[in-house]
């Protein structure tokens, strides 16, 4: 009881919405927070994926290394208490940077809004729950449509099924990046103020260019 605990929370966060969570249950227990985030090339992350006993595929390290977020520390105020280091490097001057980041988080743990954040946030999560719902009804409708032409075209069944995995693939990615709102990186979506039109604007053209390859 005369110590303080820590709680370790190792994995990529590649989202800052996914730490942000985090964030509000410091804030909601009046408990400390900090990050520490390993810089990395994408080269380096190559290279040592391809030394584990159990490699992922590289696409899947080139989609994490587009996908993750930095601590934005000028503009996210719940996350300037975090550390950016290099994780080719490994100095003592790192070690006593780690040690004052906890110590700072210790003497400064979050305070709770007076606000009632829950509600909004609830609010905040049934919104976004049904702006995806249409998404994803919608982008259901469109494929659905781009199978039938496939079939009509004589597309062989075999690149059938490769066409209707690829078109789910992309769904699925795109109403990931919509719950993240991440979609609004896409120069498509920019153009428009609606993220579920602007969703569906960039599913259809990515859609048509996969099918246009078996077609």
């Amino acid at each position: 009881a005369s110590r303080p605990l820590f709680f370790i929370l190792d994995d990529n966060f590649y989202y800052q919405s996914m730490r942000y969570e985090v964030y509000q249950l410091a804030r909601k227990y009046s408990l400390s927070f900090c990050q520490i985030f390993l810089e990395c090339t994408l080269e380096q992350c190559l290279q040592r994926n391809r030394l584990r006993s159990d490699p992922l595929p590289d696409e899947t390290i080139y989609q994490m290394a587009r996908k993750i977020e930095m601590p934005d520390l000028e503009n996210n105020a719940w996350e300037e208490n975090s550390l950016i280091l290099k994780s080719s490097e490994c100095a003592l001057e790192d070690n006593l940077q780690i040690i004052d980041l906890l110590a700072n988080a210790l003497e400064n743990p979050v305070k709770q809004n007076e606000e009632n954040t829950e509600q909004k946030e609830v609010d905040r999560a049934i919104c976004a729950a049904s702006t995806v719902h249409q998404a994803d009804q919608t982008c259901r409708r469109i494929i659905s449509q781009a199978m039938k032409d496939a079939k009509d075209k004589n597309v062989h069944a075999s690149e059938m099924k490769s066409l209707a995995e690829e078109l789910n693939k992309l769904k699925a990615e795109l109403l990931e990046d919509l719950r993240q709102g991440t979609h609004l990186k896409n120069p498509i979506c920019q153009q428009n103020s609606d993220p579920v039109a602007s969703v569906i604007s960039s599913f259809q053209y990515e859609a048509t260019t996969i099918v246009n390859k078996y077609i």
